[in-house]
């Protein structure tokens, strides 16, 4: 499983008005936080690719934004301080929570549509008829892998039509300051 890292803006009450209005469309009382890869939500903190960053980037269509080479991604940041420093995995194949990775703490998992763009949990208004909101943590995340997967398959199969649904699981862990 290769581990990635991206820079998400953070997304959560500081955000005022735009927080107040996501919680009352979305109907996710139970938020403190938003920590996803969605973005819209939470969008990557180096919007333009350099040319620099090729050797360190996943050179992938819709993966541009993930870095393989953690130290790098760090460089290029200048105040990480309202930022998600963020270390996933995508598509795991068994339960990560207790995947060993320091200086990151597991928060659960996402799922992302295919253009790596769109979570289906958070940000698509919710598929009552394939899993409730309160089975997301206070980030917006599943916390078993196994329902994480159960929703992914449920979602296509229920809603093939609906592109945001077919997606993939991410594993997603947050760097903790030092």
């Amino acid at each position: 499983m290769q581990r990635l890292y991206i820079a998400t803006e953070k997304f959560d009450p500081s955000h005022g008005t735009g927080w107040g209005e996501y919680i009352e469309w979305s109907g996710l009382t139970q938020l403190t936080e938003v920590v996803s890869l969605d973005g819209i939500l939470c969008p990557t903190a180096l919007a333009e690719i350099r040319a620099s960053y090729w050797p360190h980037i996943v050179n992938e269509d819709f993966m541009l934004n993930f870095f393989v080479d953690l130290e790098f991604l760090l460089s290029e940041l200048t105040d990480t301080s309202k930022l998600n420093i963020l270390g996933v995995i995508r598509r795991p194949s068994a339960d990560v929570r207790s995947f060993g990775w320091e200086g990151f703490t597991f928060m659960g998992y996402d799922l992302l549509d295919k253009d790596v763009d769109i979570s289906a949990l958070t940000n698509c208004g919710g598929f009552p008829d394939v899993f409730a909101n309160a089975e997301l943590s206070p980030v917006g995340l599943i916390d078993d892998f196994d329902r994480a997967v159960e929703i992914r398959d449920l979602l296509y199969k229920t809603h093939p039509e609906e592109r945001h649904a077919d997606c993939d699981v991410w594993a997603i862990f947050r760097r903790q300051d030092k």
